[in-house]
């Protein structure tokens, strides 16, 4: 494996096997401590009898007019941790988050002035009607069916609902808690906040690997509080996703997309220590293009980080890495999905033109690259696949993908609703759950929510 004296983060795969798996204890090395990622799990303590309070991710997405439920994909993720805990004697206590409620009517005022409403008409009636369209009951309805029993919903988080529910909450049942956003001190990591959500189990489990990546007190700090696991669907993103950057097998090949060179900055920069050959595309690589002398256009460019872009290139000529970029553009008009459309060198988009998707010789490359791979992680699309003239790119990947035998990953957010959008989901060796969490990983960041969790 790739190591660095001078890299802030360095994957290291230490001596030990847990006997339970496959794959080597994960840790992460980051400036003078190394970081476990191999953590117990609900399968590794005593529920029967005790209350458990399960972190889940029940963001689910909603018709803006009705509030209706329009994809239950995270309810039933949460689904293999709450029935053993049920099978086991737990009563589960669940809880999560849902949007982005204001949960201070003050700032919810501020808010919305600052987005030019009448600061007049802005009343509590307003703010409370605001917080219920975030409400948790829907989740809780729709989990009961799932279940096939009976799911209790409590109309707060820690108040005087929750605590008598939680209270009598009886071996086999299930509590769902309030939105734990409509609670001041939760995004805060509030020490007395999370010190009475803690108090009504006995047990944390932290299921909810779309939220580890967020010092909350739901996601983090209950920890101090209670003995605290992951449930499965932790760990199977920690044994995957982290198994393929501590031990992965070989080529390592890592393709990144998607809009901003930004977003990826700690991500291109730890994988050029790990992979075989990185590859670049979405609207990022014009940033690539710009940097090496390139005509970009219109095209999406962030020109404070051409340096760094450039920095990228030699890093991965310094370590031996396969860097591909763009040889060939889709590019268009307008950004419209009726645009006119050209197929140009990149480097050669004239004035008043954007490139939108890779080109066919890029694809010819690209899925060269990863035919041969033995794992492949993916995240971030090669165009704008939202518009079927700009897709093309994006669907040659995933089809490379599901032919291949590599492992392969795909990292949450655009990618991951790419791939499904598309129909290659079942393709998959595994779709990470967690946009902003898979990134974090990736890059080498510690996650509060796992680092919280008892070490094996």
């Amino acid at each position: 494996m790739r190591t660095s004296a001078h890299s802030e983060r360095t994957l290291v795969t230490p001596p030990p096997v847990n006997p339970r798996t496959t794959h080597p204890v994960i840790t992460i090395h980051q400036g003078d401590y190394y970081m476990n990622y191999n953590k117990k799990t609900v399968a590794d303590v005593n529920v029967s009898g005790k209350k458990v309070l399960l972190r889940c991710d029940f963001n689910v997405p909603q018709d803006k007019e009705t509030g209706a439920i329009t994809s239950d994909k995270r309810i039933v993720a949460a689904l293999p941790t709450i029935r053993y805990l049920l099978d086991h004697g737990a009563a589960v206590i669940a809880c999560s988050h849902l949007g982005k409620p204001e949960p201070d009517f003050d700032k919810w005022v501020k808010k919305q002035s600052e987005k030019g409403k009448d600061p007049a008409s802005l009343t509590r009636e307003k703010w409370e009607k605001s917080l219920q369209k975030l409400t948790l009951a829907p989740v809780a309805e729709r989990l009961s069916q799932l279940l096939g029993q009976e799911v209790l919903f409590a109309h707060d988080v820690v108040g005087e609902d929750a605590t008598a529910k939680a209270a009598a909450l009886q071996p086999g049942q299930v509590l769902l808690l309030e939105n734990t956003r409509f609670e001041k001190g939760e995004t805060k990591n509030d020490p007395a906040f999370a010190e009475k959500l803690a108090s009504l189990a006995e047990i944390y489990v932290s299921d909810a690997f779309g939220a580890v990546h967020r010092a909350h007190a739901s996601t983090a700090g209950v920890a101090k509080y209670l003995p605290a696991v992951s449930g499965f669907l932790i760990e199977k993103e920690l044994r995957i996703i982290g198994g393929a950057l501590a031990s992965p097998k070989r080529p390592l090949v890592a393709i990144l997309g998607g809009s901003k060179v930004s977003s990826k900055i700690g991500v291109i920069n730890n994988l050029l220590e790990i992979a075989d050959t990185v590859i670049i595309g979405g609207g990022m690589a014009y940033t690539f293009s710009a940097a090496q002398g390139g005509r970009i256009g219109d095209s999406l460019l962030e020109s404070d980080w051409t340096e760094y872009a450039r920095d990228m290139v030699k890093k991965a000529a310094d370590k031996g890495v396969k860097l591909l970029l763009p040889v060939d553009t889709v590019i268009a008009d307008r950004f419209a999905p009726d645009a006119d459309t050209r197929v140009v060198p990149a480097g050669e988009i004239p004035d008043g033109w954007q490139g939108l998707d890779i080109g066919p010789e890029t694809v010819k490359l690209y899925t060269r690259a990863v035919s041969d791979a033995g794992t492949v992680i993916w995240n971030g699309p090669m165009g704008v696949f939202e518009f079927e003239k700009f897709a093309a790119g994006t669907k040659a990947i995933a089809e490379a993908l599901s032919k291949t035998d590599a492992i392969t990953i795909i990292g949450g957010g655009d990618s991951a609703a790419a791939v499904e959008q598309l129909g290659y989901a079942d393709k998959m060796t595994h779709i990470s759950t967690g946009g902003g969490a898979s990134l974090e990983f990736l890059e080498g960041k510690e996650l509060p929510g796992v680092a919280c969790l008892l070490d094996k």
